[in-house]
């Protein structure tokens, strides 16, 4: 028998702006959609390029500018000093 998933919870808070420090896994994983963007960005240039069709070239073209905006986006994510922004979390005593 297949289980039901939960629905999406449609209220679910949005993070206003990205936390001040960023663990090594969401470092990775911000690297990875850097590389996914970038690659949908050049695919959709490239593909522009060989449409004949002008609707679906500015179509590809808008799509691409997504893509390079999310791209920016991104970087600039990861362009904190996070050493810097690691001195001002509290340490747990152990």
């Amino acid at each position: 028998m297949q289980q039901m998933q939960p629905p999406m919870q449609q209220n679910a808070a949005v993070m206003p702006k990205p936390p001040q420090v960023i663990t090594t896994k969401d470092s990775q994983y911000l690297k990875d959609m850097l590389s996914w963007e970038l690659l949908a960005m050049k695919k959709c240039s490239h593909f522009a390029k060989e449409c004949q069709d002008q609707e679906i070239r500015t179509a590809l073209d808008k799509a691409g500018q997504m893509h390079q905006h999310h791209y920016t986006v991104l970087l600039k994510h990861l362009q904190n000093n996070n050493t810097q922004a690691m001195q001002s979390v509290p340490q747990l005593q152990q």
